[in-house]
């Protein structure tokens, strides 16, 4: 019992302490972010060709085929 309470301290302490933390960060100025293709160009595999599509082509088991399986 004593664990549990002494790591919810631990937890509550932590979240304060992360809670000023994101507040003292978020007046610092943000770092240049390289940013590189746009979404639609990467997703879209007409445009981009060098994207390798895999195409599965299956028929479904019958019954019979299935107990064969097993």
């Amino acid at each position: 019992m004593k664990f549990r309470k002494n790591l919810e301290a631990a937890f509550l302490v932590a979240a304060v302490v992360a809670n000023f933390a994101s507040y003292a960060v978020a007046s610092a100025q943000a770092p240049e972010v390289v940013r590189g293709a746009p979404a639609a160009v990467v997703a879209n595999p007409a445009v981009n060709p060098k994207m390798a599509v895999v195409v599965v082509k299956a028929h479904r088991l019958t019954a019979a085929e299935k107990a064969a399986l097993n």
